[in-house]
């Protein structure tokens, strides 16, 4: 019969070729994703007559958002299979609590803690809302660090159950904590941040992306994203249409 450690162990080989599945994932570029390096794009949707467009604060953090989500489905697919007594995916999942842990707790979650949250309470907005939201943050913080620890080695039997409940968790705090950030919260900037400081923070987003994840910034990290969603076979949008 197999191990445990046998079973948790065996992994795709293609996205070893970036190295994304280790610890730490390297989220600088050039380190995980040099193809998306290649193909530098800063924090803009797209060119047109040789301007470019810029991505406002609440934008980028709701492309950011979209990260987390297919994340949450990299999890999702892991208690899946925890659940059908399949081998643990410890390798794709250590990878995206990696990304969890750099690109939305260490990042994402920093600017809205220091950026967005602070103005809104000042204005005497969502003050309900806010420590709820930071509160969820803080719980997140600790979730992803034991999913982490868990992951770093093959997942004992008595494990598995413990390791599916974290993920579980983290996915139903993180559906309703990101919703309600993009309807509520994100709007709400716009009335509490003057026309000016808005652009001079669409600035500062950009340029704490690029310090801290390289020239590619976001388009690489959505390639590391991308990468683990073809280790388990998740990549295919079309997989998920219903059928009939």
């Amino acid at each position: 019969m197999m191990s445990d450690e046998a079973r948790d162990d065996r992994a795709a080989p293609d996205v070893r070729r970036r190295n994304v599945l280790g610890l730490p994932v390297a989220l600088a570029c050039g380190a995980v994703v040099p193809a998306a390096c290649a193909t530098s794009t800063p924090a803009t949707l797209g060119k047109q007559a040789g301007q470019e467009v810029p991505v406002t604060p609440p934008e980028d953090l709701m492309r950011e958002h979209g990260v987390l989500k297919r994340v949450l489905l990299i999890y999702r697919e892991g208690i899946r299979r925890i659940g059908a007594g399949e081998p643990v995916p410890i390798r794709p999942l250590h990878a995206g609590a990696g990304i969890i842990r750099t690109f939305i707790e260490e990042y994402h979650e920093e600017l809205e803690e220091r950026y967005v949250f602070p103005r809104l309470v000042k204005a005497g907005k969502l003050t309900d809302t806010v420590p709820v939201l930071v509160r969820q943050h803080q719980r997140g913080r600790v979730l992803t660090g034991r999913i982490l620890d868990v992951t770093a080695r093959p997942v004992p039997q008595r494990a598995r159950r413990d390791l599916a409940a974290d993920l579980a968790a983290f996915v139903r705090m993180y559906e309703p904590h990101e919703a309600r950030e993009d309807t509520v919260v994100f709007p709400a900037m716009r009335e509490v941040i003057p026309p000016k400081e808005f652009s001079e923070l669409a600035e500062t987003f950009e340029d704490e992306e690029h310090r801290r994840f390289g020239p590619a910034g976001f388009t690489g990290v959505v390639g590391q994203v991308a990468d683990i969603e073809k280790t388990l076979g998740i990549y295919d949008l079309n997989q998920f249409t219903p059928r009939g």
